[in-house]
């Protein structure tokens, strides 16, 4: 089951801005505020030492809460992984940021992941020139991202999101205007400063 609670709790439990606030509002302020703080009444008291199973949980479940999947979702992104010949890491890292809400998001046109896949799911984005609705899909080396509506850039949020100079696009990303496209295969640098995917993929190994 996604995780529908309380966002910046989850960021704080992690110890890292998760990106699922957008950045600039307030809520992200006091959770870059908080963000060392344990939450709950015992959240600034030293905690005990984790085990190695408690170390790579934790960072599945950052993984999970990174790319808003379920278990389930996240669990079958690993197995297709693992089946491939090579490294089992650089497979599940470019599964991830080829979904198509995680493009959307990394091209700067939505503030988060959450946002850019409601986009999807109400139809207000194309690939080429055709709709798609499914936030998973998996967008090939070559195609075109955009909006299907022109008036989509006029909702309040979108619009102050794509005067946002300050977007910092992946090598294997191209922008111009409001039109992206993937020009190359994903790597798993933008997921490795935040997640170390070797104690995800041990977790799914034991």
């Amino acid at each position: 089951m996604r995780y529908t609670g309380p966002r910046n709790r989850i960021a704080r439990r992690e110890g890292i801005d998760l990106g699922l606030k957008t950045v600039g509002t307030k809520a992200h302020g006091r959770l870059l505020r908080k963000i060392n703080i344990s939450p709950g009444q015992h959240g600034t008291k030293r905690k005990r030492k984790s085990s190695e199973w408690a170390v790579q949980l934790r960072e599945k479940q950052k993984l999970r809460y990174l790319f808003g999947l379920t278990e389930k979702q996240l669990k079958k992104y690993f197995k297709t992984a693992k089946e491939k010949p090579g490294n089992t890491k650089f497979y599940l890292a470019q599964s991830l940021e080829k979904r198509l809400d995680n493009i959307v998001y990394r091209l700067g046109l939505a503030p988060t992941r959450a946002s850019a896949r409601q986009l999807i799911t109400h139809r207000h984005i194309k690939i080429n020139d055709k709709v798609v609705n499914i936030p998973s899909y998996q967008v090939s080396v070559g195609e075109k991202i955009g909006f299907s509506k022109e008036k989509t850039m006029k909702i309040p949020y979108i619009e102050k999101q794509l005067t946002n100079k300050d977007i910092f696009l992946p090598i294997w990303l191209k922008r111009q205007a409001v039109v992206g496209k993937l020009m190359a295969e994903p790597t798993e640098e933008q997921i490795s400063k935040q997640i170390n995917l070797r104690l995800v993929i041990e977790y799914y190994s034991r």
